[in-house]
């Protein structure tokens, strides 16, 4: 009888286990249950999308509102084009609202953030929100830092006489 009961724990502990590493799986990977809301989409153009992929959350206030849809290459200005599907029931985003890849968690997870302007018009299906602010790329911030390290370290040259 007490074997009885310590399997049915063990089997109960194990079964809480995999549903919450099954629950973990579906939020680092981006799914969601709220993918067939009605959305509109909207783009933007960043001189540096690094680290941010399909899927990846759109939020405003903290409140995820849509989508990340496709990230291409624009050929004509050569910056990468990102296009977001957001939720129909947020439609009051303004023409002079700023998108920022942001990072997240210590995971480091890249998300579009929009931060609303104060223009009283709104953006419409298919329009661009035209402020950006690209990815932080830690690897460029180190490069700069030793490079500019590297030159503060150098002695004046000597003047000839």
């Amino acid at each position: 009888m007490k074997n009885a009961t310590m399997e049915l724990a063990v089997g109960s502990l194990m079964l809480a286990g995999l549903a919450a590493l099954f629950f973990m799986a579906i939020k680092v990977s981006g799914l969601s249950l709220d993918s067939n809301r009605p959305t509109y989409h909207l783009f933007a153009h960043f001189n540096n999308s690094a680290g941010l992929t399909v899927r990846a959350r759109v939020t405003m206030a903290g409140v995820t509102i849509g989508r990340v849809t496709s990230i291409t290459l624009d050929p004509k200005t050569l910056t990468a084009k990102v296009d977001m599907a957001i939720y129909k029931d947020v439609n009051q985003i303004s023409t002079d609202s700023v998108a920022s890849i942001l990072t997240a968690g210590l995971l480091g997870e890249k998300y579009v953030g929009i931060v609303p302007g104060a223009d009283s018009t709104n953006l419409r299906d298919g329009q661009e929100i035209t402020q950006t602010q690209s990815s932080l790329v830690l690897e460029d911030l180190i490069s700069k830092f030793l490079f500019n390290k590297a030159t503060a370290d150098k002695p004046p040259a000597a003047s000839g006489s």
